[in-house]
């Protein structure tokens, strides 16, 4: 129902005082039962939080225990990378690589898994982008699985540059397969983590609606007294911090503005000011 002013002047402090009163005594009477309510809400999605994190932290934790190992198995594939490389280049000099393939040579297969190395390890690549680099260089090692054998049994003398080349190979494909599994880890893990950000959501909304049905219980006593006390001595000023209530009510009916017409007004002289 809307008031205009005439009408709420006419409305009795009593009444109000009335209205307020029961409303506060209603409060004071439900607030027990609905706090009760709410901590037991809050009791169960507890546990549930608690196994939502935790369940999100072990993913997160087997992701970041896959990405080490990923990196780990590739920085030492990169290390051998560069010491193979030098290796070749010495039996080519010696003439140890006489049968070299012309295949391999044309398609210099270790200048382009050392840039495929550069590109991942310098790049800020997403997940795709380095799996599609993953992928060529897995192509180009299986190549090269081939060319090894064939040189192997053709020139005993490369056998420990054809063993760093193995080890290198198996460094990568260890690589190659924590990248994956570390992909589906990742994967795995975003619905735990949409699952525990709904319930630790849900039970602040909870932890809020608590706290302040208890501090409106805190309220409702002191409430209540105040405006039993008011009922009883009265709406002017009655001392211990009671201030009459009605000095606004009594300088409107004399003829003097409301609290919101002077708000208004300096308002407005606050905005001519800074104008």
């Amino acid at each position: 129902m809307v008031m205009d002013a005439e009408e709420l002047l006419r409305v009795k402090p009593e009444e109000l005082a009335e209205g307020l009163l029961a409303r506060w005594r209603v409060l004071d009477e439900q607030l027990p039962g609905v706090i009760r309510n709410l901590e037991a809400e809050e009791d169960a999605l507890s546990p549930k939080v608690e196994r939502a994190v935790e369940s999100h932290k072990s993913a997160n934790e087997k992701v970041s225990s896959l990405k080490d190992e990923r990196n780990e198995s590739q920085n030492l594939a990169r290390s051998l990378l560069s010491k193979v490389r030098k290796s070749g280049d010495n039996l080519s000099e010696t003439g140890g690589m006489v049968n070299l393939d012309p295949g391999w040579k044309k398609e210099k297969l270790l200048e382009e898994l050392e840039g495929i190395e550069s590109e991942i390890e310098t790049s800020a690549l997403d997940h795709k982008s380095e799996g599609r680099l993953i992928t060529r260089r897995k192509k180009l090692i299986e190549e090269n699985e081939k060319w090894l054998k064939d040189r192997k049994d053709a020139n005993p003398e490369m056998a420990e540059y054809v063993g760093a080349r193995r080890e290198m190979v198996d460094n990568f494909r260890r690589s190659e397969k924590a990248h994956t599994r570390m992909l589906d880890g990742v994967k795995k893990a975003q619905p735990l983590y949409e699952k525990k950000t709904a319930l630790q959501g849900e039970i602040r909304d909870v932890r809020r609606q608590l706290d302040r049905a208890k501090e409106l219980l805190s309220q409702s006593s002191r409430a209540i007294e105040h405006w039993e006390r008011r009922l009883k001595d009265g709406f002017g000023d009655i001392g211990s911090g009671h201030d009459d209530l009605l000095a606004d009510m009594h300088r409107v009916m004399s003829g003097g503005a409301s609290s919101f017409s002077k708000k208004g007004r300096r308002n407005a002289r606050k905005g001519g000011e800074e104008e």
